[in-house]
This record gives C-alpha cells, sequence and structure tokens, in this order.
C-alpha cells in the first residue's frame, strides 16, 4: 500500500520581518501554545506536479492540504488524518475524521463505541472532482497502480476493489484480511463467506479472482513478494502465479530442530528475487498445568547473581520472547529447507535482500552478563550458507556491531575499542583493517563520557559492494574494502572549512551509492552554526558545489519519485518552518505553506551565539534568546535551561508547544524573558563540578552585559539536566527559583536502581555513560558522594519544583522523593508534581497543559514577584485533588 506517514517534520522559509516584529503586541499564552498549528506530515506526488501536507494542532482537529507545484492551494480537508497520492499521480486519498469537540460530547454523553460517528474516504482528483465514502472502517491503497481497496461499517466486512476512477468496482462478502503486493496492482483476500471460504487473489484489470486454498481455516502471515507473482502463508503453503497453493514444509521436518514448530509469529517473506522464502521456527510452546489451580501455585520470581540477562530484562521481554521466533528458509528452486537460525544463535542479518549466498549469524548471550556495566557488549558472528545450511565462525567475542554490504560480500564494522573500522570478505574469511587512528580519525572527537568514543559513521557502499564510504567528522572518505589502495577524501573542503557534509539519500529503495550521479550532501557549518545542501560527483575528490547554504538549518528533503522536483524545510529561530518547492538545482523556491502566519501579532524573540571561558579554561558557546521587543537599558529575568551541548541549535526554531519536560522558548521570550542555553562539556569522574565550571562563568558574562535582573534568574532542566540544575542549588544561591525534572540525587542508590522501561540495571550508566562517573561505588565513593545533590541538601537557599512521575522507567521515582523529603525535613520551599501513571515525563496533552502552566506560575512568581499562585501558597489536599487545581 501507499505509505501513510506519521512522523512529525518542520519545514521552510517565511521570516518574521521587522514591520512584524515591531507591530507586535501580543504575549503568548499557554493556551496559544496548545493550538498552535505544526505541519506534522507531508508528500510529493511521484510526478512532482503536487503537495500535501497535514497541518495539526497540538490538540484538536488537523487539516491536509492540497497544493500545486506553483504555490496555489487547490483543496482542504478537515477534519483529517492519513493522506496518500495515487501511483499516477492522479488523485488524492484521504481519510476524514470526525470532528474532536463532536467525539469529545459524545464521550460525556456516554454514548456506546457502535454509534460513535466513523471516518469518510475521501478520493479527490487533482483536476477537482471529489468522490466520498462514508463509515470507513478500513482502506489500503496500491503502490504502483490506481487502486483502492477498503471496507465499510463496524458490522459489514465486506471488501470493496475498485479503480480510483470509479470506471471498475469488485465487491467480496465476508473478507477477514487484505493486502496488495508492493510493486503491482495484485491484491489477496481472505474470504468467510459460506462456500466460498479460502484466500484468493485477484488481479483487478483482469477482474477474476483466482482460489488459492480452500477453507474456512485461519490463513496467518500472507504475504506477496513484490510482484505479486508468488503467495505464501502459514502454516507453510506457497502458491506460485496464481495456481493452487501447496504446503511446503510441516511439523516434523528433518530440517528443524526436534520438537520444533513453524510459528506463527516468525515474519514470512520472499528475498528480493522471490528464489527463497523465509519463516520463522522455534520450539513447541510449552502448556501450563491446568490440574492445579493458580492461587495454588507460587508466585515468586528467582534472580540469579550469574544468570547472563538482568532477571528484570527478562521479565521485561518475556511477552515478546514467548513469540521469538528463529528463521529458516526454503528455497524455490530446488525446494530445499534449512533452518538457518537456532537459540544458540539467534540473529540473523540478510544480504543483498535475501538473495545473498550467506547470512550473517550472532549471539551476545554468553556475554550479556557484562553488558549490565559495560555500556556496550561482545557477540560471536557466524556465515551460514543459505543453499546447504553450513556455518563458519567469524569472530568471537567482539565489541564490534557488523553488519551486511549490500551484496552481502562483506561484514563492516567500527571498532570501539581501538577507533579504526574493519571488513571480512565472507566467501574467503579473510579480515581487513582498513583505518588506524594514526591514519584516518573515525571516532568523535569530542567524546567526553567515560567511554570507548562512537564512530561518525558510514555513508554506505557503492555498487557490486566495491567501496565503503565513510565518514570522519567533517568528509567523505572512499575505502577499498580490501585495504588494496589508500582512502580518498572525496569532499577535500570539509576539516578545512569546519562543514560536516552528509549523504542525503533521496531515493528511499536505492541500495547503494551511484558514484557515476551527482549527489546531494548537507552541510552543517561548525563556526556559524547554519546549514546547506551540497551537489557532489563523489567519483573523484572535489569540493563539493554550493546549491543552498546560509545562517539557517535545513532539517528535511524529499524528492519526487520520477523527477527532480523536491520540498524541502527550512528555518531559523524566528522564522517558521514552511514547506517549499523547487527542483534540486534550488535556483527558485516556491512557498507552499504558510504556518509563519500564526506569528503575526505575537511578540516573537531572537537568538545569537555567545562565547565564553569556562573556569578550567574551555572554550565554549551558547545561544541567548532575547524579546523581539528588546531593550537593552531594561533589567529582564533570565531563564537557565541546557541539557549538555545544544549551540549547535541556534537556527532551530523551537516549534510553540506544551512541552513534556521543558520550558517553551517562545513563550517565555513572549512575556519578557531572556534564555540562556549553555553548552557543558565534561570532565570525566566529576559531572557536577563540570556543569558548574561551565555555566558560572556564562552566567556572569551575561549578568555583565547590564540587562539581566540578577535577583530574577531561574533554571530549569529535565532528566540529565534535572540532575544538573539540582546540583547547581548546592553550590550557589545565584539562582531565584529552580524546576528540576526527574533528577538523580542520589548516585549511590540511583547506581543500584532498575530503568523499568527497559529491564535494565543502571550501573552501565554511572560507570561509561552520561552520568560519567567512571567507577564504582566501592571503587570510587567519593566521587558518588561529592557528585550527588542529596548530600550537601542543607546548603541549598533556592526554592525547588520537582516533576517526577510514579511511573518514570527511566529515572527512579524514588530520586523525586528522596529530594522532596530532603527539603522537606530541612523547611525549605519545595514542590513535587507527580502525573500519575506517567511515564518519565508527562504524555497525556492535559498533564502536559497542567505542568506548563504550574511552572509558568512558579517562575513568575519567584523572577517577577507575581502573586503565588494556591496551589503553592495553600497546596491542593487530597480530598480536594478531584475538584480543585488551585490555579
Amino acid at each position: 500500500m501507499r505509505h501513510l506517514k506519521y512522523l512529525a517534520f518542520v519545514a521552510c522559509l517565511g521570516s518574521l520581518s521587522p514591520a512584524l516584529a515591531q507591530n507586535a503586541s501580543k504575549s503568548l499564552t499557554i493556551d496559544d501554545l496548545v493550538t498552535w498549528q505544526r505541519i506534522t506530515d507531508r508528500e510529493i506526488s511521484d510526478n512532482g506536479k503536487w503537495v500535501a501536507c497535514k497541518m495539526e494542532p497540538w490538540e484538536g482537529d488537523a487539516t491536509v492540504y492540497l497544493y500545486a507545484a506553483q504555490g496555489q492551494e487547490t483543496a482542504t480537508f478537515s477534519p483529517a488524518d492519513k493522506f496518500a497520492f495515487s501511483a499516477s499521480s492522479g488523485y488524492l486519498v484521504v481519510t476524514q475524521t470526525p470532528g474532536k469537540s463532536t467525539v469529545d460530547s459524545l464521550k460525556i454523553l456516554k454514548t456506546k463505541e457502535d454509534k460513535m460517528p466513523m471516518n469518510t474516504l475521501v478520493i479527490y482528483s487533482v483536476a477537482g472532482k471529489k468522490e466520498t465514502i462514508d463509515s470507513l472502517k478500513t482502506f489500503k491503497l496500491a503502490d504502483e497502480a490506481d487502486w483502492i481497496a477498503y471496507q465499510r461499517g463496524r458490522k459489514d466486512s465486506t471488501l470493496y476493489v475498485r479503480s480510483l476512477d470509479g470506471s471498475k468496482t469488485f465487491q467480496f462478502p465476508t473478507v477477514t484480511d487484505f493486502q496488495f503486493a508492493k510493486k503491482s496492482g495484485m491484491l489477496y483476500y481472505t474470504s468467510a463467506a459460506e462456500g466460498e471460504a479460502g484466500i484468493f487473489t485477484l488481479n483487478p484489470e483482469k477482474g477474476s479472482p483466482a482460489l488459492i486454498k480452500e477453507g474456512k481455516g485461519v490463513f496467518k502471515q500472507t504475504t506477496f513478494d513484490e510482484k505479486g507473482e508468488r503467495l505464501a502463508f502459514l502454516c507453510l503453503w506457497l502458491s506460485e502465479h496464481n495456481a493452487p497453493a501447496k504446503e511446503i514444509a510441516t511439523r516434523g521436518n528433518k530440517a528443524f530442530p526436534a520438537e520444533w514448530v513453524i510459528n506463527e509469529n516468525g515474519m514470512l517473506q520472499f528475498s528480493k528475487s522471490a528464489s527463497r522464502l523465509f519463516f520463522g521456527t522455534s520450539p513447541e510452546p510449552r502448556q501450563k498445568d491446568t490440574t492445579q489451580l493458580a492461587e495454588n501455585r507460587p508466585n515468586v520470581q528467582v534472580w540469579s547473581w550469574d544468570e547472563p540477562v538482568q532477571y528484570t530484562i527478562q521479565n521485561y521481554n518475556k511477552e515478546k520472547d514467548l513469540k521469538k521466533s528463529y528463521q529458516a528458509v526454503y528455497n524455490l528452486g530446488n525446494g530445499s529447507i534449512f533452518q538457518l537460525a537456532n537459540e544458540e544463535l539467534p540473529n540473523i542479518q540478510l544480504g543483498n535482500e535475501g538473495d545473498a549466498a550467506l547470512a550473517l549469524l550472532s549471539t551476545s548471550r554468553p556475554y550479556s552478563l557484562s553488558s549490565m556495566w559495560e555500556a556496550r557488549t561482545r557477540s560471536d558472528y557466524y556465515t551460514v550458507s543459505l543453499d546447504n545450511g553450513e556455518r563458519k565462525q567469524i569472530a568471537q567475542a567482539d565489541y564490534g556491531r557488523f553488519h551486511l554490504s549490500p551484496q552481502g560480500k562483506y561484514a563492516y564494522w567500527y571498532g570501539e575499542t581501538d577507533s579504526c573500522w574493519y571488513t571480512i570478505a565472507l566467501a574467503e574469511g579473510k579480515r581487513y583493517r582498513l583505518t588506524t587512528p594514526e591514519s584516518f580519525p573515525a571516532w568523535d572527537e569530542e567524546n567526553d563520557v567515560p567511554n570507548h568514543p562512537y564512530a561518525h559513521g558510514a555513508a554506505g557502499w557503492t555498487a557490486n559492494d566495491q567501496n565503503l564510504l565513510i565518514y570522519d567528522r567533517y568528509d567523505i572518505w572512499k575505502f577499498d574494502p580490501t585495504a588494496a589502495t589508500s582512502p580518498i577524501n572525496l569532499t577535500v573542503n570539509g576539516r578545512k572549512e569546519k562543514l560536516s557534509y552528509r549523504l542525503e539519500q533521496l531515493d528511499k529503495e536505492a541500495r547503494f551509492i551511484d558514484l557515476g550521479k551527482p549527489q546531494l550532501l548537507k552541510g552543517f557549518n561548525e563556526t556559524t552554526k547554519g546549514y546547506g545542501f551540497y551537489n557532489a560527483r563523489l567519483s573523484a575528490p572535489a569540493a563539493p558545489k554550493t546549491l543552498l547554504a546560509g545562517n539557517y538549518m535545513l532539517r528535511s528533503i524529499n524528492k519526487a519519485k520520477n523527477t527532480d522536483d523536491v520540498i524541502y524545510t527550512m528555518e531559523t529561530f524566528q522564522q517558521y518552518p514552511d514547506i517549499h518547492y523547487s527542483t534540486l538545482a534550488f535556483k527558485k523556491s516556491v512557498q507552499l505553506t504558510h504556518g509563519d502566519k500564526q506569528q503575526e501579532g505575537f511578540i516573537w524573540g531572537t537568538a545569537e551565539l555567545v562565547s565564553w571561558i569556562s573556569l578550567d579554561g574551555r572554550p565554549l558557546e551558547g545561544v541567548v534568546y532575547k524579546p523581539a521587543n528588546f531593550d537593552p537599558n531594561k533589567k529582564y529575568p533570565m531563564m537557565v535551561n541546557f541539557y549538555e551541548r545544544n549551540s549547535e541549535t541556534l537556527y532551530n526554531y523551537r516549534m510553540p508547544e506544551p512541552h513534556r519536560s521543558t520550558i517553551d522558548y517562545h513563550l517565555y521570550n513572549s512575556n519578557e524573558y531572556i534564555i540562556f542555553n549553555p553548552d557543558i562539556r565534561y570532565v570525566d569522574g566529576y559531572p557536577g563540578e563540570s556543569c558548574y565550571n561551565c555555566l558560572m562563568p556564562g552566567i556572569t558574562m551575561m549578568i555583565a552585559k547590564g540587562y539581566i535582573d540578577e535577583k530574577g534568574i531561574g533554571a530549569q532542566g529535565h532528566s540529565w539536566g534535572g540532575y544538573q540544575v539540582a546540583y547547581l542549588a548546592t553550590r550557589t544561591n545565584l539562582f531565584s527559583a529552580i524546576e528540576s525534572g526527574a533528577p538523580v540525587v542520589n548516585m549511590f542508590s540511583a547506581y543500584g536502581g532498575i530503568r523499568w522501561g527497559s529491564g535494565m540495571a543502571r550501573s552501565f550508566q554511572y560507570e561509561h555513560t552520561q552520568s560519567r562517573l567512571g567507577a564504582t561505588p566501592w571503587s570510587s565513593p567519593l566521587r558518588y558522594l561529592e557528585n550527588s545533590p542529596l548530600f550537601t541538601m542543607d546548603k541549598v537557599q533556592t526554592p525547588i519544583l520537582i516533576m517526577h512521575n510514579d511511573a518514570d522507567g527511566h529515572v527512579p521515582w524514588y530520586q523525586g522523593i528522596e529530594y522532596f523529603v530532603a527539603m522537606k525535613r530541612l523547611g525549605k520551599p519545595c514542590w513535587l508534581l507527580n502525573y500519575t501513571g506517567e511515564p518519565h515525563w508527562p504524555m497525556h496533552m492535559a498533564n502536559r497543559i497542567d505542568f506548563q502552566r504550574r511552572m509558568f506560575q512558579f517562575f513568575n512568581h519567584y523572577l517577577k514577584n507575581q502573586k503565588m499562585p494556591k496551589w503553592m501558597s495553600e497546596g491542593v489536599p487530597a480530598v480536594e485533588q478531584p475538584f480543585e487545581l488551585g490555579y
């Protein structure tokens, strides 16, 4: 079916003009954040002539807009949800939804689900003809043909298949499942109709369904090959060219281990050429003892000190593991079946989209125990033949994460422990080292955690696995995978000009990088923080040609399938990310959307880069955000908000939003706050001290500018940022108020905790990653003591607002409780917000709005001397909580 996207994104040009800024008079409110429209989906038609997007508020009804390439808005659909262009680009298909206010009012009236309004399907011809189909239950659109299949009504299971122009229509009763092939208009459907039960295929152009298998059985994991010429389903049956299906594997097949069965949860898929069919097997599921009452069986967990996988991880993954399958293959040419993966080697990677002779098997289970504290794990790797099932070991206890080249000729990986790139030629089993630390800086040169640095990554492979393209910090390098020739810097000027080039893969189905064709690169300028698009011919070393570059952020680009037309996005802190249309030459651009009009009348803000020197002598950068009507002769309250390093986000628009964990920059600028976001650089073992050393001279630099109210400085951070502001409160009384979200305040107890969102023990975080202590509590107890705010809480003189939720799976909720109890015991002003049942941050929109409202009131009181709200002055007792919000 056509891809119906859900990913949020940001778009392009439309800056806030000086006149607009001068005439602005309104301050943003939290209600304005809730209704702020952002572009959450977009698509360009395959012929490049049409663009559709969805504009959606944080709470309320979304609208889908259709634009012609010249910029005209030609149609709107509201309220709406999913949309997609047809294969011919002649139609836009949209799901229209009932309005939120209508649905809410019906829910208040306790309307039953079967009486609630349903969606409507709109088939819109770009020529202007609109057709609607009501009571829509579900639909699927063919990728490569102008056909649609849908079902209507809650109880009716009739399948309607029709051409988008309406000239051909088919109906099939009592259909339980259906799907189009990826690369054709072929459709399968499963019917439970009396006398016609079975699974069928249909070529809508020819019109007559073909019976593949008769019967009322449940057909699971039904899948086409790409062209719809072969169909497979469980338990394992195969149909070729619409012929009746034949069973190709059953229980007890000699290829499977004893007592193993075909697993209905294993993914059934064809290789690219459809010469192989992959499926899952597993041990036969165990059955519960039904002769014993459940209440008579003890309900106990047994945790063992030497079990390879932490019990909490086992428990977290239990449901998934109960369905786990191990891949096997059926070769269509000779009918052979081989078990590829098993319990000892459960992980598999297929080369050449399943058509390579060898696959890659791996396991990390023997080394899982040490991953609890190492923050990485070793693995064993084997090749396995898809033609005869033979295995060969190629690596043991290796920290590298092996990947397969597109054709499956090589495994390749970056070795974090020695900062080198490697390959293995799988046919020969021969290993090659492509880089050395002396010859190629592959690693993150700014790594500041007590762990081996990560690589900058790889751009991909050229045709036939001939070359591997690898990134350093700035440039793209071409490597011979057998290290027979010296690497070549293809982009030449990146490091010299501090331009970081990265390949934009515009063809989402491309399997390799064609060096004979021009490539689009996106570049980031480390000095200016601006972005650009560049044209590069990577067949020979040369500086990429600038197409579009400047002091803005380029966040995303999409190309039409059959033309060089693109839609792309550009933004600054002032400039809304509207969608622009152009060609890959970027010589002329047309603005399509106008989300920038929302800013009219509001006091906005500006962003500027600042620099200073840390207390331990390191140069630092940060971003200062000022109100658009900034007066250097006034004194402004200042919010300090940070995480780690954010200066590279200088040109982020920062979409207005009732955020789940941070202040909204536009809201605070609009209400005459200045915001300071400094970079923090860390020294292993001293995260709190590092924060203090970086931040305090930055604040001093800001105060020296003369427009900061020294008695009106607040700080806000969440998670790692929440820890840092909690630490700062024990070291300085500079802040008038601090909001600390989901913080760690006791690194001793946090070290021994569990990340319930994954079941992982937290020790790795303190020894090797973000918490940066680089040691255990018993090897360096002073580090844990000195970096834990809890043990110097008596020094805190700052009012604190804590937000920590009781279902937090990242940071143990008891960290927030320890913080609150200590402050309460010391008689210091402190409030704790617990959004019950919420995770690391409030997800429910009503809770996000509430959090923003209370945090804004908290800072307005302490930084701007506004009246203390009731929830702060009197509290909200438990018996009043259902009735009183205390705003």
